[in-house]
């Protein structure tokens, strides 16, 4: 199974999703064409087929109406449900269908008028059916997991398709065509199972909070609908592009359904037997699609090739050609032959193949503006497709032509199509450079999927007029575009474009140039910009120049100068641009000039990581060891990276200290280098699974969830996450215990303990479930149980109840945060054997706090009268000042220790006015006096100052000068003093602590603007 999963190029996750999802399409594909058969071979025998054209006039009128009550049944009813619904509905319409059709045969009768209605329910399920299914799938899955997965439900669907086609062959000649027609339902009911499993297991959490309110209309919804359809067919008016895609879909389907009819005419023709036709049927549906599945092995390798555009020009020809051979060979021996085999393949790249296309002509819209006109162009497209298919069938159906004449319409037609489809491959280019503003983000993506890995040479020398457009966004869209075709002959239109005066430009002229074949000349027209201004100017030079390998010794020559550049990305680019040309005799060079950007520091050392990361370079692990310990936070987060990607299992010990304390990208980045350490670093991520430390315990096991396999995951980390999680609902008590002793700050202080403990096992535990079930789902029920909704709330938890990934961690999470949601019992304990118990935690401040408590109440009140204050009083009272409220316990203990407490007696100035400040003083017991002197001479009081209050905080980052003094009154005072060194630290590494001095300084402005005011 694993070698298959890795030949499909599937991942470990997918394998849930494949079993639960493969079963529905085969017996949705089983259905869908039992169904397809029996009702067009019951219609063309017991109705005629030259009535054809008319029912689907018939859709093409009803079909407005289905769009609109489905709508209003999706706004009505929560997506989870609507999906159920329309199962249930098209599987009750076949039922119905079957039924019907076995009393007429059981009772002898026949009414002739009921096979139009058969033949438009019946085409309802066949449409609605495989969009349901589709969309089922894309709803399930996230997009790089749709791609993976599609493919195999694709060819779930096609082998569901050739079983129906011998089902068909065998039942008719035994049982007849109606129970053909009657087992397609049966079909879906055992595909039911597994469709409301899926929705349930993966669909329904991610609509929790839709659920939960939908049904709540907004004001004036439908008089915007109606405006916005409005404005969207006339934007679709308005562009030629639009309408030249509505046209394409137009045609292909129209065309379709020509080819249709002159298959199903030919086959009744030659058929006059119901079995026999119906037999036919079965076996071309066979052939069909396992000429179906053998395309769609290399289906994605061409469309890729090819392109979208590529793509619809082929499909194009295919069709010109299969109504060319039918005209050529239709009053022939081989006519059925050839009728059949051009209805197959039009049907297989139709539906299989250009409707996917179809959706890349809306992508280069905004997305506000992209669902409205597809809708409107699909629903136009869908309409004038039918109509004019029937049209063109009317012409046999009505004598007026015979299928000869007919198909050689098909052929004018069908050369319409390919106009169309190179007319429409020329304008998609020029559309997507104008519309450049609201489409620059998946601009790469799209235009790959458009034009395929084909040298587009011919198709971009249209854009190259926009290269002098006056806006500059445009340019770089026609950059962009034309550096995906690689090709050498823009080089010289490239080389002009060099010397523009937008940095920009010159970055995206460099980045869509090829140099294989230039000349030496061109090379040193490149390589001026190696003096640029601009050092983004000058890295992209760097890496260009670096590509042209055919002149390796110039190249080399350019480039060993920048070795000495003033800015590190040019010469980390400029290292790894020498080590690419392969220049040995460069590399001490290139040691030295490492070693430079690690020993300069900040900036430089960041770029120096990267370089040593990309390069390997593992004689500077010991280098990048040492600086996970640089008072920077991007030089910590950069050497944490370059040791994952070194794969150095010696740091794993030191990363895992480092987390407790980290910000949330230093953490994000940990968790990220011990999963790139791969197997390496799993026996020490094992040790840290009996760490104490809840966070080191919280990043071992997200680290080791992305390593170890589904079973290892369920036989070690579930268990683990479970015995943490139940052993962390005693220490809830503690908090509670030490409140009813009458320590409220410090009871605070271990409630903060207490949700920060909560906080780490809970997400342990989603780590793990992310990779024991659908990882969306596990986000989306994740962000449910948090939400303010107390149903949505609910909702979520419910979901958890149904053992969401694995039954004991989800019972254990759930538990958990019932607990927390709850008031807890632990009042009922009696407080001194908490504490003794507390004592023995695992958690060292949970310890600390229950030995400081136990002190405390051994001296009854004498704690006061202590001297020096300890690291838990520091943190007491950090906890209590406004400036780190939102910093966590861990981190008030980190600034507990380098903060230092002084006294300073009565009228001692802390600050002088005019004077520098290099400390930041936080008052833990005292009074001082703000005061100012004025210009003119007056001296003012400002404000007075009291404990938990912060002087000196706005001079002390940058030692500016002072505006206010500060000067102690009534009695002496005890303050924290922070260096203001230490205090810039804190800021970068605590962006808590500048948002909090931010809130100070404004508050102290209002002050002094109050004040002012009183004294004017």
């Amino acid at each position: 199974m694993g070698t298959l999963f890795r030949w499909l190029g599937l991942r470990a996750e997918d394998s849930r999703k494949l079993w639960v999802m493969l079963p529905v399409f085969y017996c949705g594909g089983i259905a869908e064409l039992l169904n397809y058969t029996a009702f067009m071979a019951l219609f063309n025998q017991r109705f005629g087929v030259q009535f054809i054209p008319f029912v689907y006039i018939a859709e093409a009128v009803i079909m407005p109406l289905e769009g609109w009550l489905l709508a209003k049944l999706a706004d009505r009813l929560p997506k989870a449900k609507l999906m159920r619904t329309l199962y249930l509905m098209m599987t009750g319409l076949l039922l119905v269908n079957g039924l019907i059709l076995l009393a007429f045969k059981l009772g002898g009768v026949d009414y002739r008028f009921y096979y139009p209605i058969l033949f438009i329910c019946s085409n309802f399920v066949v449409r609605q059916l495989t969009l349901l299914l589709w969309s089922t799938a894309f709803d399930l899955c996230p997009t790089q997991q749709a791609k993976r997965l599609m493919p195999i439900f694709v060819g779930s669907a096609m082998v569901g398709g050739i079983t129906a086609g011998f089902i068909a062959q065998q039942v008719t000649r035994y049982w007849g065509t109606e129970a053909v027609y009657l087992l397609a339902p049966f079909f879906l009911l055992l595909g039911l199972w597994n469709f409301r499993k899926a929705i349930a297991r993966y669909l329904a959490p991610l609509a929790i909070r839709d659920d939960a309110r939908v049904g709540a209309p907004e004001a004036g919804a439908g008089v915007a609908a109606e405006q916005t359809s409005g404005a969207h067919f006339r934007q679709m008016l308005r562009n030629p592009f639009l309408i030249c895609a509505v046209a394409l879909m137009t045609l292909m389907p129209a065309l379709y359904f020509l080819m249709e009819y002159q298959y199903f005419s030919t086959t009744q023709r030659i058929f006059h037997e119901e079995r026999d036709l119906t037999a036919y049927y079965g076996m071309i549906i066979t052939l069909q699609f396992t000429m179906a599945l053998v395309f769609q092995t290399f289906a994605g390798r061409l469309m890729n090739w090819l392109g979208a555009s590529n793509m619809l020009l082929a499909i194009a020809l295919v069709f010109m050609g299969g109504f060319g051979l039918t005209a050529l060979f239709s009053d022939t021996p081989f006519g059925l032959a050839v009728v059949s085999g051009a209805y197959a393949v039009i049907y297989i790249l139709l539906y299989y193949t250009a409707e996917p296309c179809y959706q890349l002509f809306f992508k280069m819209l905004p997305i506000s503006q992209r669902d409205g006109v597809r809708y409107v162009a699909q629903g136009i497209a869908a309409s004038g497709g039918i109509l004019l298919g029937a049209l063109l069938s009317l012409l046999h159906s009505q004598g007026l032509l015979d299928i000869r004449p007919q198909a050689i319409a098909g052929v004018g037609f069908a050369v319409l199509l390919v106009a169309v489809a190179w007319f429409g491959r020329n304008l998609y280019i020029k559309e997507l450079v104008k519309s450049v503003q609201s489409f620059r983000s998946d601009l790469s993506e799209t235009v790959a999927s458009f034009l395929g890995g084909m040298r587009s040479t011919k198709a971009l020398q249209g854009v190259l007029e926009y290269l002098d457009d006056p806006k500059d966004d445009v340019r770089e869209v026609a950059l962009e575009m034309i550096g995906r075709a690689k090709d050498s002959s823009f080089l010289p239109k490239l080389i002009e474009l060099i010397r523009d005066k937008n940095p920009r430009i010159r970055i995206a002229a460099l980045r869509a140039m090829n140099l294989q074949g230039a000349a030496l000349q061109e090379l040193v027209q490149v390589a001026s910009l190696l003096e640029d201004e601009e050092p983004g100017v000058r890295v992209e030079c760097v890496k260009l120049i670096a590509k042209a390998q055919h002149l390796k010794s110039q190249a080399h020559y350019f480039i060993r100068m920048k070795l000495l550049d003033p800015h590190p990305q040019v010469i980390a680019e400029g290292i790894k641009a020498i080590y690419a040309l392969q220049s040995e005799e460069s590399y001490p060079a290139c040691d030295e000039a490492v070693v430079k950007l690690l020993d300069t520091g900040g900036e430089w050392a960041v770029q120096g990581c990267h370089t040593i990361a990309d390069l390997k370079l593992y004689a500077y692990t010991d280098w990048i060891l040492s600086l996970l310990d640089d008072h920077r936070p991007a030089v910590k987060v950069a050497a944490a990276h370059c040791l994952g990607r070194l794969q150095v299992e010696e740091a794993v010990g030191s990363l895992l200290l480092m987390y407790p304390a980290a910000d949330q990208e230093l953490r994000k980045t940990i968790v990220q280098s011990l999963i790139a350490m791969g197997d390496k670093a799993v026996p020490a991520l094992m040790e840290g699974l009996q760490d104490p430390h809840p966070f080191i315990w919280d990043a071992s096991v997200a680290a080791l969830s992305d390593l170890l396999s589904d079973s290892q995951i369920r036989d070690t980390l579930v268990e683990a996450c479970v015995q943490r999680m139940q052993g962390s609902s005693r220490e809830k008590a503690l908090s509670a215990a030490i409140r009813r002793l009458g320590m409220d700050g410090l009871a605070d202080l271990a409630a903060q303990r207490y949700k920060e403990i909560r906080l780490a096992l809970s997400s342990a535990a989603w780590s793990v479930l992310s990779k024991l079930a659908d990882e969306r789902v596990v986000a989306s029920v994740r962000e449910t149980v948090q939400d303010d909704n107390e149903e949505i709330r609910e909702n979520g938890l419910e979901v958890l109840a149904e053992g969401l990934g694995d039954r004991r961690i989800a019972y254990a999470l759930l538990d958990m945060l019932k607990e927390g949601s709850e008031a807890g019992d632990g009042e009922q304990d009696d407080p001194k054997a908490v504490l003794e118990h507390a004592r023995r935690w695992s958690d060292h401040w949970l310890r600390e706090i229950a030995v400081y408590a136990i002190k405390r109440e051994e001296q009854d009140g004498l704690a006061s009268e202590q001297k020096l204050l300890t690291i838990l009083d520091k943190v007491m009272f950090l906890k209590q000042v406004s400036l780190f409220t939102d910093v966590s316990v861990d981190e008030l203990g980190l600034i507990a220790g380098i903060t230092q407490e002084e006294v300073y007696p009565d009228q001692t100035y802390l600050l002088r006015q005019g004077e520098t400040n290099s400390s930041m003083y936080l008052i833990v017991e005292g009074t001082v006096e703000l005061s100012s002197v004025s210009s003119g001479g007056l001296e003012s009081t400002l404000g007075v100052l009291g404990p938990k209050q912060a002087i000196g905080d706005t001079t002390a980052l940058d030692q500016a000068k002072s505006s206010v003094t500060a000067q102690v009154i009534f009695d002496e005072i005890r303050v924290l003093s922070v260096r203001g060194d230490s205090l810039e630290r804190l800021v970068r590494l605590y962006p808590e602590i500048g948002i909090g001095l931010l809130h100070a300084s404004s508050a102290r402005v209002r002050l002094l603007e109050s004040m002012l005011t009183k004294m004017g």
